[in-house]
């Protein structure tokens, strides 16, 4: 006889078999009043049960990660668009080759990037390492946003190390599929960009922002307001490249508008190496 639970699995599976079946038969997912609610894609995508799938991306990656023992993660921030030297010198070759200047240009600037690209795979490296022969509790996880460039180079670092990794992907046009050195039981896809950034931050113990472009300015200075605001507790905040951070933004200017306080300088620091980076994640911790 089966048990309860058995029973009631069965029914829950067989509610997705008849929709699949219905899909596979090609047809067309009218409203049907006599499906049921969790099996409904129509009803779950009304702008009525918004609420729902909320609560839905906050869940599915939490009891993921907790199922795989993922406590605390060091989160990386960074440009899509940087590739590996290899990559971006063969793009260089092929705009030489096409003679079309605009791509050149473009190709040139991602080849001159790519010791980003080499040096957050190093650091993922670090981390990994670090955290193989720890206890779980002490367990340090590179997490990125899942997408290729200076994410897919920290998560191909954790996988050099032999390690798993997370990755928090968003559902985009141009970012079909995650980078392929996440950890599959570890990638996650979101619609929600705000669920999505509070994951990053609900088991970060430290941020370290390559340099990036609107993407990666939002999560950064979300990170960096949620510590000053004392909505998160504090972590260490690195941002890596000094050049660049500080010829993209003039902090000095927001303490001399007075729209900052000049202790709010201290919530991050620079660094140009991954040992240095890691350096200062290791003293905040006192590792």
């Amino acid at each position: 006889m089966s048990s309860p639970r058995n029973l009631h699995d069965r029914r829950l599976a067989d509610a997705w078999a008849t929709l699949k079946s219905h899909s596979d038969a090609g047809l067309p997912l009218d409203p049907d009043a006599a499906r049921l609610a969790f099996a409904d894609p129509e009803f779950l995508l009304r702008r009525e049960t918004r609420g729902i799938r909320f609560q839905l991306e906050l869940l599915k990656p939490d009891l993921g990660q907790q199922a795989y023992g993922v406590e605390n993660t060091i989160v990386v921030f960074g440009s899509a668009r940087f590739r590996a030297r290899d990559q971006a010198e063969a793009l260089v070759a092929a705009a030489e080759a096409a003679g079309d200047q605009a791509q050149l240009h473009r190709a040139r600037a991602l080849a001159r990037n790519s010791h980003y690209y080499e040096k957050a795979r190093e650091f993922g490296e670090i981390v990994t390492r670090y955290s193989r022969d720890k206890a779980s509790a002490d367990r340090l996880f590179v997490c990125t946003g899942g997408g290729p460039g200076i994410m897919e180079a920290a998560n191909r670092g954790a996988h050099d190390g032999e390690g798993v990794s997370v990755g928090l992907a968003i559902a985009l046009p141009m970012e079909e599929a995650a980078n392929p050195y996440v950890t599959p039981e570890l990638s996650f896809k979101f619609h929600y960009f705000a669920l999505r950034k509070m994951h990053f931050m609900m088991r970060a113990k430290a941020l370290v922002a390559f340099p990036g472009g609107f993407g990666t300015l939002d999560e950064l200075f979300e990170v960096i307001t949620l510590v000053q605001t004392r909505k998160s507790r504090q972590v260490p905040i690195v941002l890596f490249g000094t050049d660049y951070w500080k010829r993209l933004v003039n902090f000095e200017l927001l303490v001399e508008e007075g729209v900052i306080s000049p202790a709010d300088l201290d919530l991050f620091q620079f660094a140009d190496e991954p040992a240095a980076a890691w350096e200062v994640i290791k003293t905040f911790y006192r590792l």
